[in-house]
C-alpha cells in the first residue's frame, strides 16, 4: 500500500540556521531518500516553495475567489513529501519515524486511495 509522508515545520526555523547546521539537515535529507529507495519503498518526493507563494482557490456559490497565501495560518507549514510502498501502516510509521522532519516538526502518514 502507498502512503504520504507529509512534513510540517516552521519555515523560520531555516533561515535560523548556521549554514553548516543547513548542510547536516540536507545531508539528513539525502540519507533519508537513499534508504528509502535502498528499501524499494521510495515511490515519490517533493520539496514545495515557501508557504508566502500559496495560493488558494475557493467556490463559493458560483464564484470563484483566489487568495494569495495559504488558506490558514499555522504554525508549521507543508513543508515537503514523500510518497512511500509499505507493507502496512506500521511500516510506513516507522519510516515517518526515521524522517528527519520528525525532529524538528512532523509527519502526518496517510494512505492513498487505489485509483482506477
Amino acid at each position: 500500500m502507498q502512503y504520504m509522508l507529509m512534513i510540517y515545520h516552521e519555515e523560520a526555523g531555516w533561515d535560523r540556521m548556521t549554514p553548516a547546521q543547513q548542510a547536516e539537515g540536507m545531508a539528513a535529507y539525502q540519507a533519508y531518500s537513499e534508504a528509502l529507495a535502498a528499501a524499494g519503498a521510495l515511490v515519490g518526493t517533493g520539496r514545495l516553495q515557501p508557504v508566502a507563494t500559496a495560493t488558494t482557490v475557493r467556490i463559493e456559490g458560483e464564484e470563484t475567489r483566489v487568495l494569495d497565501g495559504p488558506y490558514a495560518d499555522t504554525k508549521e507549514q507543508f513543508g515537503g513529501y514523500y510518497i512511500v510502498e509499505a507493507a502496512d501502516l506500521d511500516a510506513a510509521l516507522d519510516w515517518a519515524a526515521r524522517c528527519p522532519g520528525a525532529r524538528h516538526g512532523g509527519v502526518e502518514v496517510r494512505p492513498l486511495w487505489a485509483m482506477g
